[in-house]
């Protein structure tokens, strides 16, 4: 198979869909790789890398999308991208479809075969190539957050960790998933006091095993969460429905009740966000205030730290890149059913559907 590896166009975008070590297991499977020129150098990677590992370097997207019978990349693409697909072409990325119809639509219109990272599911509920980018953000929300909550980048001036005598910062992060628990990780490390809020006893009880008491969980309800935000330094939304858009659970009139100069990173954003007033913005203008209240809403938050994030998603997808590359697509997803929940679009029908409900678009069954 041919496969294309461009460079990402979205802003401040560093990551790259593959590393060179995952160009040379395909290339040594017999698979012919593209790599658009300079496409690495965001995560650290030469175009000389690449072709050591036995890629072929073009030079335009043009080229990558033009010769390519499967895309790999990472973000979802953006309108100057939609003419380039093309009917039967396999498009292997992040996608996050539930509030982007006009994507959807072009997708639907290209007839391209759309498989989404976000949505390959394993039968006991895991998400495999969506965790890996989770745990990243999970672990960045604290750093930035903490970053903004300093008085001179407008947040209250609190340090989540304190100090001798000084009471540490209050992180309230809603959602006990995969984001969730390395958001809390990161938090109780500096020394915060950390509340964990979600709707799953079980993942609860969990939490309490892996934390004790240098957490507390607490049930999600309207009540808990208004209660939580108020006495919050940072919340950090964590909210998850694989492949759905995320619910609002933190709405405008919870700020006004927060205290001034607190922080929100809302995770959840890529997938419409868990906080009412969030809005996509990007690293290098990551925030803005709304009612006093620091609002982060980076939709690519592990862009931040693009080489760690680029050899952690390899390391994830590539299995599933050799299975698609080595079997073919209808083969590979007929004998892997996980990677058959993360088809989305195929040949003009949309086929996932928590994607059909939010857009109200017509849902097909995949039947192969």
């Amino acid at each position: 198979m041919i496969i294309g590896v461009p460079k990402e166009i979205k802003k401040a975008e560093y990551r790259v869909g593959m590393i060179p070590g995952g160009v040379r297991a395909l290339t040594e499977a017999g698979h012919k790789v593209y790599v658009q020129k300079t496409a690495g150098i965001g995560s650290g990677f030469t175009d000389e890398e690449y072709v050591n590992a036995g890629a072929d370097i073009k030079e335009t997207i043009e080229d990558i999308y033009g010769i390519s019978e499967m895309i790999v990349k990472v973000k979802e693409p953006l309108e100057q991208e939609w003419p380039l697909l093309r009917v039967g072409q396999l498009l292997f990325t992040y996608l996050h479809l539930a509030p982007a119809k006009d994507l959807t639509l072009a997708l639907l219109k290209s007839k391209c075969i759309g498989i989404a990272y976000e949505t390959v599911q394993m039968p006991d509920g895991s998400l495999p190539l969506l965790t890996p980018m989770s745990e990243v953000a999970g672990r960045v929300a604290v750093q930035v957050g903490a970053y903004f909550l300093q008085k001179e980048s407008g947040g209250r001036g609190v340090l989540l960790g304190g100090v001798p005598g000084v009471r540490p910062g209050k992180v309230v992060i809603i959602g006990g998933g995969t984001v969730g628990i390395n958001a809390a990780k990161m938090a109780v490390g500096l020394g915060a006091r950390v509340t964990i809020i979600d709707v799953d006893l079980e993942r609860m009880r969990y939490l309490d095993d892996v934390f004790g008491n240098r957490l507390n969980t607490l049930m999600s309800n309207r009540q808990n969460i208004e209660v939580q935000v108020q006495e919050a330094d940072l919340v950090i939304g964590a909210v998850l429905i694989p492949g759905a858009k995320a619910p609002h659970l933190i709405t405008r009139d919870m700020l006004s009740k927060m205290k001034p100069g607190a922080v929100i990173v809302d995770v959840a954003v890529d997938q419409g966000g868990c906080v009412e007033t969030i809005k996509p913005t990007y690293h290098d203008d990551p925030v803005y205030e709304i009612d006093g209240i620091c609002h982060y809403g980076v939709a690519n938050m592990p862009g931040a730290v693009a080489r760690t994030s680029t050899f952690a998603l390899t390391n994830a997808t590539i299995p599933y890149v050799l299975k698609l590359a080595n079997k073919g697509f209808l083969a590979a997803v007929s004998a892997d059913e996980p990677l058959r929940k993360g088809i989305n679009v195929c040949r003009g029908k949309l086929h996932y559907k928590a994607v059909a409900d939010d857009l109200d678009l017509e849902y097909t069954p995949f039947e192969g």
